[in-house]
């Protein structure tokens, strides 16, 4: 047995078994022994049945004297047993589980282990676990420090416990891929010791210690993907090596209507100095709703143009893509820079007399050819596939060459998360705001206050002239009954007409209105013909429009945090006072906790710390994103295992000779393509 042989060579695993286990990752023998118990029945304490009170967990080895099943009056059935030591006899009581009385014999000797309490005024044994015992031989279900496992439908923890104590009396002894200097300088387990210990621990401290020791295995792995993915980048050539022309750039800088800030002037030097770079460029500017990502990365394009190459911006969606286009004429309408916008809607065959492309996925198409791109700028990069990133970077470059690739989220994201998730691409952070943006007001509402709410809003739209939106996580009715209270934007529009009547002017926007719909409702939107838009959260980026200062979410629970920071950053881009509504039904400490946070704070990467705190990394940003990685020993919070493993992954890179094991690991999981 290897640690790469397939699950299906193991005893007791048909294909049936393989299925089910595929639904929990598990393929193969090393990965069913890296499925960890996510907690333990502490079933250590043995007694004899005479000593046992009611309210212990406790673990008792009897005879099973008679086993029988007895109805209740409504026609349950109930497994009623006793069971004796030489201290005494003792009830044992399972529910709806008939085959017990015919699996489990008269004279039988049982480990038992549960929590005793009460039936019929005597103690008994209530659903304990159970196997057959044998003075001498270690129990696996009972009497010890019990690993409880995710499971899936028709595999139990009983089942896969079975399973791993099988590889592991069978497998030998598993051979070790760190170095000792590393193990004795950061307190680790050895390999062997900590998979043996997380499965089956003589006591907590041990698991602990062996989930310290998988934790970082499992974080230097990811950071060493993205070391690999850093170095096999470094090895491509700038396709074009761009001069920077300070006079000429600050003869653009001085063309903006505003002043740009501190952390956007740090941003645009670091990306200078790549652009100089024979290497291409492959950097994340990471920056707060509104900070200005599209000036800097504008600021980017015109140092392609300047040098006489083009450039290439790629949006997610067709209402951010029109976005950038608009954006981008207004900040170049002086210098004579053509920008072309390139959606689903009209894809054409010659694009070559232009200097920028602007355009969703459609700029992957085969009919759009480039001719001399030296940038391209992928925006919310999360959001593509990784096949539609590189096929973009592939189809601006020539073999061995490259373009300057400049990403882009304004979804502030955990430095933890970064620093791993993102360790392949160089950092640039936006952190404050122009001078200028007005601060939103926060209110969180409860359903009491909901008519009043609508009726203020009706007040600031004919009192202000202001406009607003309305934001709802759905575009349909749920049929999951946890989700009924969720507003729908269809249905919430159509209440809206009537609460509203015509008094206010409403728009309908979702992601399921055909590209035309979606534009129309735009312009109108801007030219002021839509007072209030009921939208889902297809706003959260790509709509700015200064009269916009109202901004009511609906079911502000289902939303992450920096989510709702984000759909709150559309408005508050005007001269005017802004305000942001959070409606909520749900009451509970953490919906409190959580819209409060939201309420105090302003800066999006201090939310986004918090909802890590809070929801865990799966829900960092309201909805799982595309490529998101899920761990499944270590935790995003683990600040210290992060930036260890990071140091730890950049000396492997610099010193491969030191660590001859684990580069043949890293072959082994195809970490490293030979």
């Amino acid at each position: 047995m290897k640690l790469d042989s397939p699950v299906a060579k193991l005893p007791l695993v048909g294909p049936v078994y393989v299925r089910r286990l595929e639904k929990l990752g598990i393929q193969t023998v090393e990965d069913l022994i890296h499925h960890i118990p996510h907690r333990y029945n502490d079933y250590s304490h043995i007694a004899k049945i005479a000593h046992v009170q009611a309210g212990e967990t406790a673990t008792i080895r009897a005879e099973l004297k008679e086993l029988k099943n007895l109805y209740t009056k409504h026609g349950k059935k109930i497994q009623a047993g006793i069971v004796s030591d030489n201290s005494g006899n003792m009830q044992v009581i399972w529910f709806n589980q008939p085959f017990l009385a015919r699996n489990l014999k008269k004279g039988s000797h049982l480990s038992l282990s549960g929590k005793v309490d009460f039936f019929n005024r005597e103690r008994a044994l209530l659903s304990p676990d159970y196997e057959y015992f044998n003075p001498g031989y270690q129990t696996l279900h009972t009497g010890r420090l019990v690993p409880v496992y995710p499971e899936t439908a028709q595999i139990s923890s009983k089942w896969l416990r079975a399973r791993i104590n099988y590889v592991l009396q069978n497998i030998g002894h598993l051979e070790e891929f760190l170095p000792d200097f590393l193990l004795k300088q950061n307190n680790l387990l050895d390999f062997n010791t900590a998979i043996n210990s997380i499965h089956f621990p003589q006591k907590l401290e041990d698991a602990q210690k062996a989930r310290v020791r998988l934790s970082f295995d499992e974080l230097l792995f990811l950071q060493l993907k993205n070391q690999y993915k850093k170095e096999n980048w470094n090895q491509n050539k700038a396709i074009h090596n761009l001069r920077i022309d300070k006079k000429i750039y600050k003869e653009f800088t001085n063309s903006l209507p505003f002043n740009l800030t501190l952390s956007q002037k740090k941003a645009i030097g670091e990306i200078f100095s790549d652009l100089q770079k024979e290497t291409p460029m492959n950097r994340l500017l990471e920056g707060d709703v509104g900070s200005g990502k599209t000036v800097v990365a504008a600021t980017c394009a015109f140092c392609s143009f300047i040098n006489g190459f083009q450039s290439v911006f790629m949006a997610p969606t067709q209402i951010l893509a029109n976005q950038h286009y608009k954006t981008l004429q207004e900040i170049f309408a002086k210098f004579k820079v053509r920008v072309t916008l390139i959606t689903s809607a009209g894809v054409k065959s010659d694009f070559g007399k232009t200097d920028i492309y602007v355009g969703t996925h459609a700029l992957i198409h085969k009919k759009v050819n480039f001719e001399n791109v030296a940038i391209v700028v992928i925006d919310e990069q999360h959001r593509f596939g990784v096949e539609q990133r590189a096929h973009l970077v592939k189809k601006s470059g020539k073999k061995s060459h490259s373009p300057h690739v400049l990403t882009m989220t304004a979804t502030p994201i955990p430095r933890t998360i970064a620093l791993t998730f993102y360790g392949d691409l160089d950092l640039s952070t936006l952190d404050e705001l122009p001078k200028g943006r007005q601060k939103i007001t926060t209110w969180i509402v409860p359903p009491l206050k909901r008519e009043a709410a609508y009726n203020w809003i009706k007040e600031q739209i004919k009192k202000e002239r202001v406009q607003g939106f309305i934001i709802c996580p759905l575009i349909e009715e749920s049929q999951v009954e946890s989700m009924r209270q969720v507003k729908a934007a269809t249905v919430e529009y159509e209440k809206l007409c009537k609460v509203f009547a015509n008094s206010v002017k409403l728009g309908l926007l979702h992601g399921r209105l055909k590209a035309k719909e979606k534009d129309t409702t735009m312009d109108k939107f801007r030219a002021g013909d839509i007072d209030i838009l009921v939208s889902t959260p297809v706003v959260e980026v790509g709509i700015d429009v200064a009269n916009a200062t109202l901004m009511i979410i609906e079911a502000a629970e289902r939303f992450g945090l920096a989510q709702l920071h984000q759909l709150r950053g559309r408005i508050g881009r005007g001269k005017k006072k802004s305000y942001c509504l959070l409606f909520t039904s749900r009451k509970s400490k953490t919906t409190n906790q959580r819209l409060k946070a939201l309420k105090e704070n302003k800066s999006g990467f201090e939310l986004a710390e918090l909802d890590l705190k809070m929801r865990g990394p799966g829900e960092v940003f309201g909805t799982r994103q595309h490529g998101f990685p899920e761990l499944k020993i270590a935790s995003w919070n683990d600040s210290g295992v992060i930036k260890l493993t990071k140091k730890v992954a950049e000396d492997v890179i610099g010193n491969k000779t030191r660590y001859p094991k684990l580069i043949e690991k890293l072959e082994s999981k195809e970490i490293i393509l030979n």
